[in-house]
This record gives C-alpha cells, structure tokens and sequence, in this order.
C-alpha cells in the first residue's frame, strides 16, 4: 500500500499552479496528489493551528505536515533527477531556508499574478487532485 502524499497549494496562484504542473511532469508514477489550500479537503485534512495562515505550499506525507522549504524539498526528493538532487538542501536548518521561501511566497502575486478561482484539473488529470 502506497503513502497517501498530499500537496496543498494557493489554488488562485500562478506561481503555485505553475508549480503544480511542473511536478505533475516530474512525477510521472504518480507518488503525489493535490488539493487547493482553498478547498473543503483542506479544511478536513490539515491541523488548521498549523496551516491556517500559512503562504506556503504544504506537504501532507504519513499524517504529518511540512510547510515551506521543507515541503519543498521533501517534494524535490520524490520527483525524478535532477530535481530529486536539491535534497541536499535539508541539511541546512530552516531558519536559513525558510526566510528565502518567504521573500518569494510575499511576493508571488505581484510578481506572477493571481485567478478568481482556484484551479479545475483537466479531465486527464482528474484523478491526481483530492475532492474528498
């Protein structure tokens, strides 16, 4: 039985829809599914103390939550080379990680936009997004 892996995005972000397909490309055996921060999903799966005023992406893996560079790296580590290298970043502590992460995450509508609405999975990627 394989690990349920969550990735809970800023479903009105271009950034983070461009991202979503990014690793949609670079999973191709499909380790990841996906859910807006938006969503009803969200709101059930994730320990809202813990995300509720998060600007990050976050990473739900065996019923724990990483948010930030360390869900961004714990993605890296799955996806297929070379983007499986950047692992090697978690060994830098997240106080150095973390205030990078934050000056994009502060920045990423004014830089790359935003939508009115969150994003609707093509019916070829139908399965890979969590309704429920």
């Amino acid at each position: 039985m394989s690990v349920e892996k969550i990735i809970f995005f800023d479903g009105v972000c271009n950034l983070c829809n461009g991202a979503v397909n990014f690793i949609i490309d670079c999973d191709p055996d499909a380790k990841f599914k996906f859910a807006a921060l938006q969503s009803e999903v969200a709101k059930k799966k994730l320990p809202q103390e813990r995300v509720q005023h998060v600007d990050s992406i976050v990473l739900l893996k065996q019923g724990k939550t990483f948010i930030k560079s360390e869900a961004a790296l714990l993605i890296a580590k799955e996806l297929k080379f070379p983007w499986s290298m950047f692992q090697v970043f978690l060994i830098i502590p997240k106080f150095f990680r973390d205030p990078l992460y934050n000056f994009i995450a502060k920045r990423r509508y004014k830089w790359f936009g935003k939508k009115d609405t969150c994003r609707i999975p093509t019916p070829e990627l139908q399965d890979r997004f969590v309704t429920d």
